[in-house]
């Protein structure tokens, strides 16, 4: 059976794409495996409280623009925001490298925020636009994969920054040249859909006209809603696991980067790839089929969560991870393909730049007060059980997302 010329060019926009996915989260990552070096390193940074403050501000500036990066995908080009984002995410990554200070940290910490707001919505609105209906979710499932292998490789830096022929500095130097190397090649082969394959991509609408009609959208609101509560504990895992595992089993910064990391980023890998198949399968059948998927990744994600956070051994953590992971995967490889069936496509990057606007904004506001319960000793027990609630308000908001019917032949087609 032959594939059509825009077939094998949707799955090339995924395979360009796929190591930009992987830098995106790999330079946000190392810094939290490796967190030991660079507050030795950087003394002015002073208390976890500090620490977790950088971590949000990350956040809340990534938060605020990411809604006016995927409207200017939306508007513009995808294919010149994703290049532009990654350029100078890159080069700040570079620069992240080179800080003596705390102050110099929060300053580049922002910046990155600046530069990578932009790329994610623009980067899953591309790929949806390509890739119209049956082979949505495994498309969505292979980019975030890519994140996840950038989650892994991060949590291997904790043994980058304990040698002392490399350290922490090296690490940052260079993800930031590479980034910044790979732009060159990626502006000349992305492409933009053409624009018959983007139904309504030629309406030009105003920023304040595209807020109100999304806030507006009833199932929008849920599917926001359901996007930032697990993405609370999402991202405490991601940022302080490591920190976490070396504190409550003394092991080495190294092996707690990679046991923080490793593990459940690999069963995420194994969850988007199912996950993403059987919500494709599923949708031939129900319109609804990408939900479901969704809210039984979700299922798993309520246990997983109350289960790190009682675990008595490194090895029962791990194993909760996992269970976390493969859950994580379910979830992730389907929130812009349902976000497609509720959102017409020319505001699909905005939709996804407010859904993150308040989930990486809550996430950075976890990361803070987690510091700061951590330093008045609140046990662990008690933290990542409200997480758990949360997620499991979450799994039941999603069955109230309503697909809209003159969307519903472009997501199963």
């Amino acid at each position: 059976m032959s594939v059509s010329p825009l077939a094998r060019t949707a799955w090339l926009i995924v395979a360009l794409l796929m190591p930009v996915a992987l830098l995106n989260y790999l330079d946000r990552q190392m810094l939290a495996s490796m967190k030991y070096s660079v507050m030795a390193d950087l003394p002015t940074i002073g208390s976890d409280a500090n620490w977790g403050f950088m971590l949000g501000q990350f956040k809340w500036v990534y938060a605020f623009l990411s809604p006016i990066g995927g409207y200017i995908a939306d508007r513009f080009s995808r294919r010149l925001t994703i290049c532009g984002s990654l350029f100078v995410w890159s080069a700040v990554t570079y620069w992240t490298g080179h800080v003596t200070t705390y102050n110099e940290l929060l300053m580049t910490r922002s910046l990155m925020g600046i530069s990578e707001a932009f790329y994610i919505p623009a980067a899953l609105a591309l790929i949806a636009d390509y890739h119209t209906g049956g082979t949505r979710s495994r498309a969505i499932g292979l980019h975030q994969m890519a994140i996840y292998l950038g989650v892994i490789t991060g949590g291997f830096s904790g043994y980058v920054a304990d040698d002392p022929n490399l350290g922490w500095r090296f690490a940052f130097t260079v993800c930031g040249v590479v980034g910044m190397i790979y732009t060159v090649p990626l502006v000349f082969l992305l492409r933009d859909a053409p624009r018959s394959e983007t139904a309504g991509a030629s309406v030009k609408v105003s920023p304040a006209r595209a807020v109100v009609e999304l806030l507006g959208n009833v199932s929008f609101l849920l599917l926001v809603l359901y996007f930032t509560l697990p993405a609370m504990a999402g991202w405490v895992v991601r940022d302080w696991m490591p920190a976490i595992l070396k504190e409550q089993f003394g092991i080495g910064q190294g092996q707690a980067g990679v046991a923080a990391t490793l593990y459940w980023q690999v069963a995420a890998i194994v969850g988007a790839i199912i996950g993403g198949f059987l919500a494709d399968r599923w949708m031939r059948r129900n319109n609804r089929g990408r939900i479901y998927i969704s809210a039984i990744g979700m299922a798993m994600i309520v246990p997983a969560i109350f289960g790190v956070g009682n675990a008595g051994t490194l090895t029962v953590a791990v194993l909760f991870l996992i269970l976390f992971g493969l859950g994580w995967g379910f979830f992730d490889c389907n929130n812009m393909p349902i976000l497609c069936q509720i959102v017409r496509s020319d505001l699909r990057a905005t939709g996804y730049g407010i859904m993150n606007l308040v989930s990486i904004s809550c996430g950075g506001l976890a990361d803070w007060g987690f510091g700061a319960l951590q330093d008045r000793e609140v046990p662990l027990a008690v933290i990542f059980g409200i997480f758990a609630a949360l997620a499991g308000v979450s799994a039941l908001l999603v069955l109230f997302i309503r697909p809209r019917p003159e969307l519903l032949q472009e997501s199963a087609s």
